[in-house]
């Protein structure tokens, strides 16, 4: 799990929470009508541009990512498909039906390998997996921009409702208190929704998407080096033109 990301959003809200019952009562930022209309809002606007589906599914995706672990890095899975290389030389495909492997992706890889399907099958495959995978980290991303785009504008929405509320109600005291309410706490839910959970969750998918597109690409590479029977020190050698050129010279130098 990543920790930074659960923290970050519990700091976030603790502290605004903190400092609201520092400056007064909670019950004063809680208006149900101001949470009609940024969340409903919000809500109803991205139903508009995605199916409900997508959203569904971009929720589960974006909050997974935003509460995953680390990702592996390249320069281990490339040391692991090096090994693997070297089982392979050693004691054939079907050596890698006893070997453990850390990535689920490369696993599929390496039992394609084991099962003796031919190169053309294992490429389409798992560049089909990665396109998916990947299809799916762009609409994540992209429904929860929407959503980030919303609710700062359902908030301002909602100010301009409560504006209207308080001006068509000035002689009557009594009305202006609660119609102040609305115009102000919709700006407020607005911006720690999108800027709490949606954009920070938009950058997290980004990342994800970069990283993902990296590794796989590396692993596929590297699969059809070891389905080739190429030599270990040939796939690290063409693997290795993934890593920045800083890493990629340590390893150099530690081989």
């Amino acid at each position: 799990m990543d920790l930074a990301t659960l923290i970050g959003i519990i700091g976030a809200f603790g502290i605004v929470i903190t400092a609201i019952f520092l400056g007064g009562s909670f019950g004063q930022f809680v208006d149900v009508p101001s949470v009609l209309i940024v969340f409903g809002g919000g809500f109803a606007a991205t139903l508009i541009r995605f199916q409900l589906s997508d959203i569904v599914s971009a929720l589960g995706t974006g909050f997974k990512v935003a509460l995953a672990g680390k990702n592996q890095s390249p320069r281990d899975l490339i040391a692991e498909i090096t090994t693997l290389g070297e089982v392979v030389r050693k004691s054939g495909p079907l050596g890698l039906e006893n070997v453990d492997v850390s990535d689920p992706i490369l696993a599929k890889g390496v039992q394609y390998i084991a099962d003796g399907y031919e190169h053309e099958f294992i490429k389409e495959s798992m560049e089909r997996e990665r396109d998916l995978q990947l299809s799916r980290l762009s609409e994540g991303r992209r429904v929860f921009k929407a959503l980030g785009d919303s609710a700062p504008a359902f908030g301002m929405i909602g100010t301009l409702v409560g504006l209207v509320q308080m001006l068509a109600n000035m002689d009557d005291p009594a009305a202006i208190g609660p119609s102040m309410a609305v115009a102000l706490l919709t700006t407020l839910y607005g911006a720690l929704i999108a800027n709490i959970v949606c954009l920070p969750l938009v950058d997290k998918l980004d990342a994800k998407f970069d990283v993902d597109e990296l590794n796989q690409t590396l692993i596929i590479d590297g699969v059809l080096q070891i389905r080739e029977s190429k030599s270990p020190a040939l796939i690290k050698e063409m693997l290795i033109a993934y890593l920045p050129e800083k890493i990629r010279a340590d390893m150099e130098e530690a081989a």
